[in-house]
């Protein structure tokens, strides 16, 4: 079977209903690893030239912003804001930058700069606490919260700093207490208003609730306002959570590559990709996405769990005797596209990946046949296959390329 001739008759997908969801606009995307992925208590901090680097890759996976950092936390942090924003404008990037703010003057103050700086905007993302929980531990009411909002940005709409309001926690915040800040900043000139699930307690059911709400808010403000969702995955629903904001509504969502961020960390900006892209949502080329992760974990210092999807290394690789020898069923048909698909709910080749198949414990003789061709090692030697498979068999894991070799030639 072609590329062309498509997957209708071989896979009934479920996933698609008989009124399939389509976005309304295009979806647009938010990078975290730069400033809430580097709250991850194990990752380190890269390098300012190791940042830039991240960054271009996110430009050319088609990511359309990036938060860069705080630039109100000190010297350091404000350099690398500014110097991340004056390299996307001189190399003509069309990822554009933000950055995070609290909801004060002088967190503010650093993004005019900024902008003085660069002659380009940068959207302010200005955070505060909005849930009963977060109110009663801080000792805040309503209107201490709002009287931070008004202040700092007002300071960002008289000096012309683009900014959106980002209220934390939201799914753990009242209807009436959401309604009241959102309308006041979209009073205000918000660009933007961000819904956060910042403790990870939303559900898919949940999410879609909050975005349909949040969006006749924005609706009876009669304001062309966005809508984002940043979610967090400490119940391991950030990625369907993201899906789920879209399906209500949510014209942004946020990611940080592989998962980073405080505690659990951040919905998955590379596994949102892979989930857009299968869903037919998005079109862009994603075969250098597996670049991307292994540069974030390089530069942050972490490594890729094997079983991660799509992107670890077991991802594609089977070592099961009844699953290779279905892959291998089908290359011999001479179809890629279905070898691709019979045992993998992901096509590796759209991300620039390939089906792999190993020898070990569970392997049979087909695996071993597989893998002495791919090698350049002899296939008709009935005694040599089984040699091969009982030292599989024995094996507490799978056999390399150099145990096959040195099995071959022992």
């Amino acid at each position: 079977m072609s590329d062309s001739q498509g997957d209708a008759d071989l896979i009934h997908d479920w996933n698609r209903g008989l009124e399939e969801f389509q976005p309304a606009k295009p979806i647009l995307l938010d990078d975290e690893t730069l400033r809430d992925g580097l709250q991850n208590p194990s990752v380190r901090t890269p390098s300012l030239d190791e940042k830039k680097k991240l960054v271009r890759m996110m430009d050319g996976l088609g990511i359309h912003t990036v938060n860069v950092g705080l630039p109100g936390a000190g010297d350091i942090h404000y350099r690398d804001c500014l110097e991340l924003s004056r390299m996307m404008r001189d190399e003509g990037l069309s990822i554009r930058p933000n950055v995070a703010c609290r909801t004060l003057v002088s967190d503010v103050e650093p993004v005019r700069r900024i902008m003085d700086e660069t002659q380009e905007p940068v959207l302010a993302n200005c955070f505060i606490g909005s849930s009963p929980i977060r109110q009663y531990t801080e000792g805040w009411t309503l209107d201490v919260i709002l009287g931070h909002i008004e202040k700092s940005l007002t300071w960002a709409r008289d000096h012309e700093v683009p900014f959106a309001l980002v209220t934390e926690d939201t799914t753990r915040s009242k209807p009436e207490d959401i309604a009241r800040l959102y309308r006041v900043a979209i009073e205000l000139g918000a660009e933007r208003i961000v819904v956060c699930d910042t403790c990870g307690h939303a559900t898919p059911e949940g999410t879609k609730r909050l975005i349909g709400f949040v969006r006749n808010v924005v609706k009876e403000t009669g304001r062309d306002v966005g809508v984002d969702w940043h979610g967090h995955r400490d119940r391991g629903l950030g990625v369907a959570n993201c899906l789920a904001a879209i399906e209500a509504g949510a014209e942004q969502v946020h990611g940080a590559a592989l998962g980073i961020g405080e505690r659990a960390g951040n919905a998955a900006m590379d596994l949102i990709l892979v989930n857009l892209k299968l869903l037919g949502w998005i079109s862009q080329d994603l075969t250098r996405l597996g670049e991307y992760c292994d540069t974030a974990a390089e530069i942050l210092g972490i490594t890729i769990p094997p079983n991660y999807p799509v992107f670890g290394h077991d991802a594609f690789l089977t070592g099961t005797g009844v699953h290779a020898a279905a892959v291998i069923k089908a290359l011999k048909k001479g179809d890629a596209w279905l070898a691709d698909r019979v045992y993998s709910g992901v096509p590796a080749g759209d991300f620039g990946l390939e089906q792999r198949i190993g020898v070990g414990p569970m392997s049979g003789r087909s695996n071993v046949l597989y893998c002495l061709e791919r090698l350049g090692l002899p296939t008709d030697d009935p005694a040599l296959v089984e040699k091969i498979l009982e030292h599989a068999k024995a094996s507490p894991r799978l056999l390399d390329d150099d145990d096959l070799r040195a099995l071959a030639t022992s």
